[in-house]
């Protein structure tokens, strides 16, 4: 009864520490599980893909994987159940761990227990939605030990010679079959699980003193085999699929030594004293000059061969937990290339399993040292005072992932040096329309890590935003330069000389991206505004279809689709289209004036007006939409249409709205002046147009700048059937990549 009393006030406490992490929403990283494979969520076919695929999430996870796709058919893409689990899941890793060293006879079980369910440590595993990987492996992984320990006895075993007699024990091979599937599952959830066949040996030398080939060894190969295969494939992936290779990942094994060494008493300074928890902790400075540093390996290393040397007066329990910590944490000490190491070379949810092993130590301390000095109060005492102390702090930990701008300024807040989120915190305050505070982070990320192809990406983003695709297809190039295998660049790189207005340059980037990704909807769009400019109208149209088919709602492809079918001729198909635009978003006034162009066609002059007007109330200060409508105000056929002196203001304040460089809008400000008989000024102004277009502007518009210039030489204006007018940003303007 006091068992079950202790384990429902355990999970009870776990969740009300976590309570603010249960208020948080998606973090960085988490839409990598979530909205960002939602192909692979939607139905059955993308569960077998992640199967089947090593490829096909993040990591070849697939169990990890089968969950978010049971969340998502659940509750969708509210993050409240998905916190909900991942705190539960580290709750019942804590009642394993419990039941586990109860099993082994561990003094102290319901302390260690506790000390792990309300560790900060532990807070980016549990509070961290895409660290699902590490609480649900943990839990087959404890679940895995017992199991084997039912099958080999290690319960009954104790730790002196004599445990040799347990060999008269029964075999369960059931309980054997079962370690083995819960070791898959724990793999198939994260690959941290690979350390279980020496763990079982580790255990097996702790309780007994020895190890036996047939008792021992020969039951441990599956489980070796199992580790083996699957370690090699996720070594593999972790170079080829997930990056972790390049020359942020070169260093002598000296250097890698001392990273070790300065992780191993990293972790554990964390464990006894839980401040300053950082999301990214500072990079280590590694120089194999500096004896200082080495001091962190040589008496790391002097520690670990102290307690094996002490254990025959120590017993052999704490060389058996240090050698455990060491053992799990061995893939990210520095000798293995984890991605995260290209940011940090410490991490708190690495120490996710292998703290288990100290707190179990230090919990057993306590409790025996209680029991020999027969003051069953100091167990207690340390109980009051340090699980408060650790919940108190796990709470305050927690509520950092509250949502990513928290998350980022807290990290920046405790390591002000930290590049990666200063970019990210950059990317979301773009996504909240703060660019130029956007752009400021970004350039510190810039300062702190110059060949970063991510922020040179990033702020190639922000400065398209900002109008200004010359200097944004400058970094988008560095970015190339820095990381050539960059293919997301590709997009930014292809929207950035479209906007510019070099066309021909723009195309074969869109290509090469489409290669990769030929269905994605942004890079669909971009390419056919770039074939419909240089007239390739089958071909544009085509690549609008395949963009509405993979995002049925976009709007700006049903408006270019619309402008494409327009050019062909195909008036009623377009007005339809632009419809469609309008109804995916109501205020598009780029759609409202090319829908009014279209009904003027088909005769509809007041209809057209009034779409004319809905566009100009929409956005009174668009530059490009003024542009627009006051060509078609210069050149429309219908009589009724035109009017010079309206077309005047309009090109002149888009003119100085777009800074009076655009050569689109003097071009249209000159038809403007022609319509309205001022023939030497529209002369002059179609002059300043091809002055300003030359350097950077394919034939097609140079020839048609130049028709434009002949015919108010010779006195006429000119007359657009067609009533499109292509800008640069266009209202086709293409998007960056998401």
């Amino acid at each position: 009864m006091q068992t079950w009393l202790g384990a429902v006030l355990l999970v009870l406490a776990t969740l009300i520490v976590y309570l603010p992490a249960l208020r948080a929403g998606f973090v960085w990283d988490d839409d990598s599980w979530t909205s960002k494979v939602f192909g692979l969520l939607r139905d059955f076919s993308g569960l077998q893909l992640m199967w089947c695929r090593p490829s096909a999430l993040q990591q070849y996870y697939p169990l990890t994987g089968t969950t978010f796709w049971l969340d998502y058919h659940l509750w969708g893409f509210r993050p409240l159940p998905y916190h909900v689990e991942n705190v539960l899941l580290h709750a019942l890793a804590a009642l394993l761990f419990w039941r586990l060293l109860r099993q082994l006879q561990v003094p102290g079980a319901w302390l260690a227990s506790a000390l792990f369910a309300l560790h900060p440590l532990m807070v980016e595993s549990a509070a961290w939605i895409t660290e699902r990987k590490n609480v649900l492996s943990l839990v087959f992984y404890l679940g895995a030990l017992q199991a084997y320990g039912h099958f080999a006895g290690l319960a009954q075993a104790a730790e002196n010679p004599l445990g040799a007699a347990d060999h008269r024990l029964p075999r369960r091979w059931s309980a054997y079959a079962l370690a083995w599937l819960l070791f898959l599952a724990a793999y198939l959830s994260k690959a941290t699980a690979f350390s279980l066949p020496a763990v079982l040996l580790l255990i097996a030398w702790w309780k007994r003193g020895h190890i036996e080939w047939r008792r021992d060894l020969l039951p441990g190969l599956p489980f070796v085999a199992l580790a083996v295969g699957l370690g090699l494939l996720t070594t593999w992936l972790e170079r080829n699929h997930v990056g972790a290779q390049g020359s942020e990942w070169v260093m002598p094994f000296t250097g890698r030594c001392l990273i070790a060494g300065r992780a191993f008493w990293f972790y554990i300074s964390k464990l006894l004293w839980p401040v300053n928890l950082c999301f990214v902790y500072p990079q280590w400075q590694i120089n194999t000059t500096s004896l200082a540093q080495w001091l962190y390996p040589v008496t790391a290393a002097g520690t670990v061969l102290a307690l094996w040397l002490a254990r025959k007066q120590t017993g052999r329990g704490p060389v058996t937990a240090v050698f455990f910590f060491l053992g799990t944490l061995f893939p990210v000490l520095g000798f293995m290339n984890p991605y995260f190491m290209r940011y940090s070379f410490a991490c708190d949810h690495w120490a996710y399993l292998s703290s288990l092993g100290l707190l179990a130590l230090g919990a057993g301390l306590v409790v025996t040292t209680a029991e020999r000095l027969r003051l069953p109060a100091l167990q207690y005492g340390f109980a009051a005072v340090v699980l408060p102390l650790l919940a108190v702090a796990t709470w305050h930990q927690s509520s950092m992932y509250l949502d990513m701008e928290t998350l980022w300024r807290t990290t920046i807040a405790r390591n002000p040096g930290c590049w990666l989120a200063h970019n990210n915190l950059a990317d979301v305050l773009r996504q909240k329309g703060q660019v130029d505070e956007a752009i400021a982070h970004v350039q510190e990320a810039l300062d702190l890590h110059p060949a970063n192809a991510e922020a040179h990406c990033n702020l190639g983003e922000l400065l398209l935003l900002k109008g200004d695709p010359g200097d944004a297809i400058a970094h988008f190039q560095q970015a190339l330069e820095i990381q050539p295998a960059y293919w997301q660049v590709q997009l930014n790189l292809g929207a950035a000389l479209l906007q510019s207005g070099q066309v021909d340059e723009a195309i074969p980037h869109l290509q090469k991206f489409l290669k990769l990704r030929p269905g994605h909807p942004e890079a669909n769009h971009n390419l056919g505004v770039a074939l419909l400019r240089k007239g390739q109208l089958d071909q544009a149209i085509a690549h609008f279809q395949t963009a509405l088919q993979t995002r049925p709602n976009f709007a700006e492809a049903f408006f270019n689709l619309g402008n494409a079918l327009l050019q062909k001729g195909q008036v009623d198909q377009a007005i339809a289209s632009f419809q469609k635009a309008l109804q995916s978003r109501p205020d598009f006034a780029d759609a409202s004036y090319s829908l009014g162009s279209a009904l003027l066609q088909k005769g509809l002059v007041d209809d057209a007006l009034a779409c004319y007007q809905q566009a100009i109330d929409a956005q009174p200060a668009n530059a490009y939409l003024l542009n627009n409508l006051a060509w078609g105000f210069a050149t429309c056929p219908n009589a009724a249409i035109r009017n010079g002196a309206r077309a005047i203001k309009l090109a002149q304040e888009a003119e100085r709205l777009s800074g009076r460089t655009n050569f689109w809008i003097v071009g249209t400000l000159a038809a403007a002046y022609a319509e309205d008989g001022r023939f030497p000024e529209a002369v002059a102004t179609a002059q300043r147009a091809l002055h300003l277009a030359t350097s950077k502007t394919d034939t097609a518009q140079l020839d048609a700048l130049r028709g434009q210039l002949r015919q108010y030489q010779a006195g006429c204006a000119v007359r657009d059937a067609s009533q499109t007018r292509l800008a640069a940003p266009p209202p086709d303007r293409p998007a960056p990549a998401p």
